[in-house]
């Protein structure tokens, strides 16, 4: 919050200097809006990111519901049927740890419980879309992968 108070003061300041330049009001603009955008992004909860991976591998949720949680996740429609059935008698939970935020972009560290035991911190990306925190497109890829509907390149 203090950090986005400074970049909001230095920009007024800039904004206060005078020019004669006629790209400094745009650049001023720009400047301002950006930071704005990365204010915008609230800091995601390990309870946020923990609720969208268990219910993107919640078998009984349909794919069309799980596409909903990844960022362009129509695209991976296919792969999250074929997850779907392959988890069908299979339980995976997730912990969510150590967060990482910039701007509109979080990377975490999960561990992930299955039958066969437990991986331990697997970076998983997310991303703030539309109002709430989605899973990236190479974090849903990443759990596709261990649920053998890996993604193709």
């Amino acid at each position: 919050m203090a950090t986005v108070a400074a970049a909001l003061a230095v920009t007024a300041t800039l904004a206060g200097c005078g020019s004669d330049d006629k790209n400094s009001a745009e650049t001023t603009v720009s400047t301002s809006a950006s930071v704005t955008a990365a204010a915008v992004a609230p800091a995601p909860t390990a309870e946020q990111l923990q609720g969208v991976l268990t219910a993107f591998a919640d078998p009984a949720e349909p794919a069309a519901d799980k596409a909903k949680l990844v960022v362009d996740g129509d695209k991976r429609i296919g792969l999250i049927e074929t997850m779907n059935q392959g988890l069908a008698h299979y339980a995976v939970s997730f912990t969510v740890g150590e967060i990482k935020t910039t701007g509109d972009k979080a990377e975490a560290k999960v561990s992930v419980a299955s039958p066969h035991g437990t991986m331990p911190d697997v970076p998983m990306s997310f991303q703030y879309v539309d109002g709430t925190w989605k899973l990236a497109d190479s974090g849903a890829c990443t759990i596709l992968g261990m649920a053998r509907a890996a993604c193709q390149p």
